[in-house]
């Protein structure tokens, strides 16, 4: 394998670097928090093992996002419909927070907590504008296989 070759940092190096990252961190929060968002793009991708729910600002830059797996469902329970409610409840919690009023929802995939993550969306209050499916569909599929010779 070779010698590995190990080079040594100064204690003034290293705490350079952490002041660079510490500043860079705190700009980003400071961009974060003084925009006050109102409207938003909501994703929400439902497929048979799991709902992850996307929330970003009207430019698609994201703010937070959270999945069935991070709300603590583990197995086969993270792809109900009743797992995918308790996501969009979470998201709902997030946005008040932060002070979106206005959603534009964007679904896809083809899981079980399409409907049902909407719905939960709609009744925590949030103004849902527009509702968009954005689930990808081949136009002509992949090439079939070819022709059995015996």
């Amino acid at each position: 394998m070779g010698k590995k070759h190990v080079t040594e940092t100064s204690k003034e190096e290293l705490i350079k670097e952490d002041e660079k990252m510490q500043s860079a961190v705190k700009k980003e929060a400071k961009v974060k928090s003084a925009s006050k968002v109102t409207e938003g793009k909501v994703f929400v991708s439902s497929s048979y093992n799991n709902t992850i729910i996307t929330l970003t600002d009207s430019r698609g830059q994201v703010l937070a996002w959270k999945s069935a797996g991070s709300v603590g469902f583990k197995g086969a329970k993270k792809a109900t419909s009743f797992a995918a409610s308790k996501v969009a409840e979470t998201i709902a919690n997030v946005c008040k927070k932060l002070g979106v009023e206005k959603l534009d929802v964007f679904i896809k995939g083809i899981g079980s907590g399409r409907e049902s993550a909407v719905r939960t969306l709609v009744t925590q209050g949030l103004n849902v504008v527009s509702i968009k499916d954005v689930t990808p569909i081949p136009h002509n599929g992949c090439r079939p296989k070819k022709v059995r010779r015996v």
